[in-house]
């Protein structure tokens, strides 16, 4: 991968730093020097635009998708929403106990579409970044951002970001989110990293662009397995531990015994992507056409790991006494050609082709023998490549906005497509509805197709049939009333964990149709300087009831007040209450050695509000976070739990801030 990379930064960069060579040349932005002839004018003008400051609009975020937004520096409840370890509002997960550990889904993770399988330990992927997660800058001024948020116990949490445009032409930014948080029960250390670097780039005439980014990930939790059988009954301050004495005892949560201290997971990632395109026949006021050849790539390793002390009786026995380790890894390289026509009254077509070399696995071979005596080889290795076509549209055509895109495997070992087709209409600048339909077939990840591990039980390789998904769903969005969304999806083969008669973890395939029906309703309302937020979604299953298992109902109601305050209002000022309740379901179970989520039907969680109390601040780019998280606990002992085993956070206090800094 090393000789790879070094190509490829030598192919990206020796064509940006000439035209960046020539631009200077020609530059009547920024980084020209004025002529002998300008004299004082130019130095004069100079110094006025320096004293102008740009509006914030000009502090331009572009997605991968070309989708553009700016800088967003104001304090509203949505903000607050967002403002978690994620970086995302998370209303419909349900974290553990300590920051950067894994996420309880309340609604069924919807991956993005995809041809070949995912990595496995999907329990680990809440925070770990993909392409789509990267954006792209232009900025008139060099631009920094800060997060900060305490975190439990000893450690910190900080995602500082840094981006500014060496010329008009060539942005670059860097960031690092780290996360380190002791936590409050014994063994669930977190340490996270996400390094990522962009560069956007467009040539001075507007013909070629590129988009690239690096990524380095790095995601540690210490493993405990959740509570043992003593500590849940001092959790619940059950039997003997039904004092008031035993009660505060085990108030502090490092006294409460685990199954193991003694195991740890990591996930690792990397990757090097290049979007870049070049107009063959560029856009012009006497044409209403452009044709534009691009590629695309991207060159993806992860890994995973769990290292445990020594065997454990809990996942049944081991070919080891002594250290466990499990490690499997992934090198995914793809490349796509793709061809875009844009023309005013035929809409935007890209027709693609591409290709992916895929190599999982392991460094051996495994040999079991089974109860009846026969060999069981279970092969290290899934590596091949397969080639897809696919296409996108897009067009306005009398305010109906049409879009469809697809793409499928036609050669390789796997099978694989989706398609997404839907039309969107506005009404006015207040209204909108849209439609869309989807479906799509594809591999369950890697973790059901092959596994290696020390713990004999944990081997196993599979052929399980594509999961095929279908779904229709119907958004509309009324400004300043409600945004409703409504989906029904039906899903087939639906591959999932679970506990068999012996208690071990098995991979398996469901033989009926799941059908699912989604109605999420947001609606906020404010009347002077009081709000109101709420968001209600309802789920309803048929045909999978013992399989794909989400709480009925999940809401999350705010009440907030705000206000400015001194001088010019140069204090914007918010607080309120939030609560947050999901009905009772048998929520899934967390599995430390897979990293994944698996299903069972015996211990239902769920039924508890949980309320937070915050107050947050805006002092110029500055937007200040305070918060006392889960208050109703503070005053009666946590009976609750996120997953069978992990109990759901204790009341907390803390405090954290966003910063901008325009320079």
């Amino acid at each position: 991968m090393r000789k790879n990379l070094i190509i490829i930064f030598l192919l990206l960069v020796g064509p940006i730093l000439w035209a960046q060579d020539r631009n200077q040349e020609e530059n009547t932005g920024f980084g020209r020097r004025p002529s002998q002839d300008s004299g004082n004018r130019s130095r004069v003008e100079g110094a006025q635009e320096k004293k102008e400051k740009p509006p914030i609009t000009d502090y331009k975020i572009i997605s991968i998708e070309n989708d553009t937004t700016y800088v967003d520096t104001t304090l509203t409840l949505r903000k607050d929403y967002r403002f978690n370890y994620l970086r995302r509002d998370d209303f419909e997960l349900q974290p553990i106990h300590n920051v950067g550990q894994t996420y309880n889904s309340l609604a069924k993770r919807e991956e993005r579409d995809h041809l070949l399988p995912l990595f496995g330990a999907r329990a680990r992927h809440f925070n770990f970044m993909e392409a789509e997660d990267i954006d792209y800058y232009h900025v008139p001024t060099p631009l920094t951002e800060l997060y900060f948020k305490t975190t439990f116990e000893q450690g910190q949490q900080l995602d500082a970001f840094f981006t500014v445009n060496t010329s008009p032409q060539l942005n670059l930014s860097i960031a690092y989110k780290g996360v380190r948080s002791l936590g409050k029960y014994q063994h669930a250390l977190t340490s996270t990293g996400n390094f990522r670097s962009t560069i956007n780039y467009i040539t001075k005439n507007k013909r070629y662009q590129v988009k690239s980014h690096f990524v380095s990930q790095d995601l540690l939790n210490e493993e405990n397995g959740g509570l043992s059988d003593e500590g849940l009954q001092q959790y619940l301050a059950l039997g003997e531990f039904s004092s008031q004495d035993a009660q505060e005892d085990f108030a502090d949560r490092g006294a409460i015994s685990v199954k193991f201290e003694d195991a740890e997971s990591i996930l690792l990632g990397k990757r090097f992507y290049l979007n870049h395109k070049f107009a063959i026949v560029k856009k012009t006021d006497s044409t209403n056409t452009e044709l534009s050849l691009g590629h695309i790539m991207d060159l993806t390793d992860k890994s995973f790991q769990f290292d445990q002390t020594a065997a454990n009786d809990l996942f049944g026995a081991s070919y080891e006494s002594g250290t466990q380790t499990d490690k499997v890894a992934l090198e995914d390289f793809s490349n796509h050609v793709f061809v875009d026509f844009k023309n005013k009254w035929l809409g935007q077509l890209r027709v693609t082709g591409g290709s992916s070399n895929y190599n999982y696995g392991y460094n051996s071979i495994l040999r079991q023998t089974d109860s009846e005596g026969n060999q069981i080889n279970i092969r290290n290795r899934i590596k091949g490549n397969v080639y897809s076509v696919g296409g996108e549209y897009q067009n306005d055509y009398k305010g109906l906005q049409i879009f469809a895109d697809g793409m499928s495997i036609v050669s390789g070992d796997f099978d694989g497509n989706y398609i997404n087709a839907g039309v969107a209409y506005n009404l006015n600048d207040k209204y909108r509805i849209q439609g869309k339909l989807s479906t799509n077939s594809v591999a369950p990840n890697y973790n059901f197709l092959l596994y290696q591990s020390d713990y004999i039980n944990y081997n196993w390789q599979n052929s399980f049939e594509n999961v095929e998904t279908q779904k229709v769903q119907v958004n509309v969005n009324a400004k300043k009333i409600a945004n409703l969304e409504v989906s029904y999806t039906t899903i087939d083969n639906f591959t999932y964990f679970t506990k068999n008669t012996d208690s071990v973890t098995v991979p398996l395939q469901s033989s009926e149709s799941i059908n699912l029906l989604k109605v999420k309703l947001s609606q906020g309302l404010k009347i002077w300087k009081i709000g109101l937020e709420n968001t209600v979604m309802y789920q309803s299953v048929d045909g999978g009831d013992q399989v794909y298992n989400v709480p009925e109902i999940i809401t999350r109601n705010s009440l907030y007040f705000e206000d400015r305050y001194f001088k010019n209002n140069a204090l914007f000022l918010q607080t309120g209450v939030t609560l947050k309740y999901f009905t009772k379901y048998f929520a899934d179970a967390y599995d430390p050695v897979l990293s994944e989520f698996y299903t069972q039907n015996e211990e239902e969680l769920g039924g508890f509000p949980q309320i937070d109390i915050f107050f947050n601040a805006k002092i110029r780019q500055t937007r200040i976070y305070f918060k006392v998280e889960n208050f109703g606990e503070a005053f009666s002992q946590n009976k609750e739990f996120s997953a069978p085993g992990y109990a759901t956070r204790d009341a907390v206090i803390r405090f954290g801030l966003v910063w901008n800094f325009f320079l």
